[in-house]
């Protein structure tokens, strides 16, 4: 059976990687006024950045149509019997249910779809996974059951320098970002139940990146095989020096870098910073 491998933009896989496992995307969008730009697409995440800076009102953002996401899966249709597709959380975008809506208007292919529960590079390592199963010629479903068995052990973090851009973007309730303005806290994100909410309160920048740091030394100590990230909103400098801060107790960990591109990095903020990880 040909298997292809779909993902949204939101897991900022780069190029190099999606060109090497041959990985279809459909794009989110962000838009500033009345002008809308597809992420990795028609804006870079430098690009992205930079008009923030220069805009009065944050950007919105904005999932594939059906009927975009059905041009592409009656495309594939034409080369493969079966995708996977692999998406951001339903919790915080319609984007999943929109590519089921569109695999049931599409003949000739079957879509397994799957709900990451989570978004950027963690998302990406369920796509990784799945194009290396593809090559070796998995099927979809032992595929998907791995992708299952990945989210036993998969694990993210984050922390952003402002909770503002969460609230207004609806991505975290009104309590929970008055409380983090008060308190001008540096809170340990997560995701629980498909949605964003705080794992611990930490007063500075500083402690809460160490709590995030601990959390994976504490699964390392354990002797689990990791496959790590650390993910930056524009700041690669922070995520490379956690990234050696590790390597130095743990030198044979892999590890890569990511970042949080314009959908995600519209919620999060500049500055943010992520660590993703899980059993391989």
């Amino acid at each position: 059976m040909k298997v292809a491998v779909m993902m949204d933009s939101t897991a900022y896989m780069p190029k190099n990687l999606r060109k090497k496992y041959n990985i279809h995307m459909v794009p989110l969008s962000v838009v500033f006024g009345d002008t809308s730009y597809q992420e990795e697409v028609d804006i870079t995440s430098e690009e992205f950045y930079e008009k923030v800076k220069q805009s009065e009102n944050l950007p919105k953002t904005s999932q594939p149509s059906i009927g975009y996401i059905t041009n592409k899966l009656e495309e594939l249709a034409n080369d493969y019997e079966a995708v996977i597709s692999i998406h951001l959380s339903s919790g915080i975008s319609g984007t999943y249910q929109a590519v089921i809506s569109a695999g049931n208007m599409v003949d000739g292919i079957t879509i397994y779809p799957f709900d990451s529960e989570l978004s950027a590079m963690a998302q990406g390592f369920y796509v990784i996974e799945a194009a290396e199963m593809v090559q070796k010629n998995k099927t979809p479903e032992a595929i998907i059951d791995r992708l299952n068995e990945m989210k036993q052990s998969m694990r993210a973090y984050f922390m952003v320098d402002d909770l503002k851009n969460l609230h207004r973007g609806g991505r975290l309730n009104s309590a929970q970002a008055i409380v983090g303005s008060l308190l001008q806290v540096k809170p340990v994100l997560y995701f629980s139940e498909k949605v964003i909410v705080p794992f611990e309160k930490i007063r500075t920048r500083k402690k809460a990146l160490n709590r995030i740091i601990g959390l994976l030394e504490d699964d390392i100590e354990q002797g689990k095989d990791l496959r790590v990230v650390f993910i930056h909103a524009n700041c690669e400098q922070a995520a490379l020096d956690l990234q050696q801060q590790v390597k130095e107790k743990y030198p044979n960990l892999d590890s890569m870098i990511s970042y949080f591109g314009p959908v995600i990095g519209t919620h999060l903020g500049e500055g943010a910073i992520g660590v993703a990880w899980y059993a391989k």
